[in-house]
């Protein structure tokens, strides 16, 4: 004579299920009784204001302000002749080890460092000469070349 194979726990957990099988079928009703898929194009647009926010209010069109399209600039703008900077500064050599063959020197505008190796140097300079150079990028910034005395 067996007993029934079903235990307490067993029936416990097979009301447990069936309970969550059914509160999943009440939220899945409540979500489709609630959606507003389908309610329209108006739910769907998005207006922008005058600050570049999105809202989903329309802009009050006696606020409208007209605006120069030919003013509007994309992009930059091209150099002039005037824009145009000399490439050529002016500086003092702050530093320059003759055996080890590189210096800096000050940017007498600016005041920044700028490195500079032997084969950069047209004439020869000891420190503190005042001299011309131009700006090339190098691998740690930018360096100074075509250095000559003034």
């Amino acid at each position: 004579m067996a007993g029934s194979q079903e235990t307490f726990g067993k029936k416990e957990r097979e009301k447990k299920r069936l309970k969550k099988r059914k509160d999943k079928a009440l939220r899945k009703e409540e979500r489709k009784a609630n959606s507003k898929e389908g309610t329209g194009l108006d739910n769907m647009i998005a207006y922008v204001d005058e600050y570049g926010f999105a809202t989903d209010v329309a802009p009050d069109p006696t606020q409208r302000e007209e605006v120069d399209v030919e003013s509007i600039e994309i992009g930059i703008p091209r150099r002039t002749a005037e824009d145009e900077v000399s490439p050529i500064r002016n500086g003092k050599v702050a530093f320059y080890n003759d055996q080890k063959g590189y210096g800096f020197i000050n940017d007498l505008d600016s005041q920044e460092k700028f490195f500079f190796h032997v084969n950069g140097v047209i004439d020869e300079v000891v420190d503190g000469d005042k001299v011309t150079f131009e700006l090339e990028r190098g691998l740690k910034g930018m360096n100074a070349v075509k250095v000559k005395k003034v």
